[in-house]
């Protein structure tokens, strides 16, 4: 490895001490649709975020919630001694993406067949108090 590339890693890996995140990976569920569970809670208070994700009707706001609830006990192993209540946490940043797809075929009519892709995606997570 470079020099110039095991620095950027050094500096990655310093950054990413100090920040509170929980990713969820291979998720079988579209990114289409995790998206959109996903943009309801982006910016929103994680209390709120909570509640948001326990009354919603999706299959994605159950593997949410638990990433939440991950991302929240991450912060509190990192900042012992500190309350949720008392440094008012938000959902920073959170993204989607695609992951692998398993390939498979459905018979057709006259003999052919038509592909199915099972997609499944990639979420990041990223809590952050608001500095008062």
């Amino acid at each position: 490895m470079g020099s110039r590339k095991h620095n950027r890693a050094k500096r990655i890996k310093e950054e990413n001490k100090n920040k509170c995140f929980a990713v969820l990976r291979k998720s079988p569920i579209s990114a289409r649709k995790m998206r959109l569970v996903a943009d309801m809670i982006r910016g929103v208070e994680v209390t709120k975020a909570l509640d948001l994700l326990k009354f919603s009707s999706k299959e994605a706001s159950f593997r949410l919630e638990k990433l939440l609830k991950s991302a929240i006990s991450n912060w509190e192993n990192k900042n012992d001694g500190k309350r949720i209540e008392d440094n008012s946490l938000y959902v920073k940043e959170i993204f989607v993406d695609a992951a692998t797809m398993l390939k498979r075929y459905r018979p057709a009519p006259q003999g052919r067949a038509h592909r199915i892709r099972k997609r499944s995606n990639h979420v990041t997570l990223i809590i952050d108090s608001i500095e008062k």
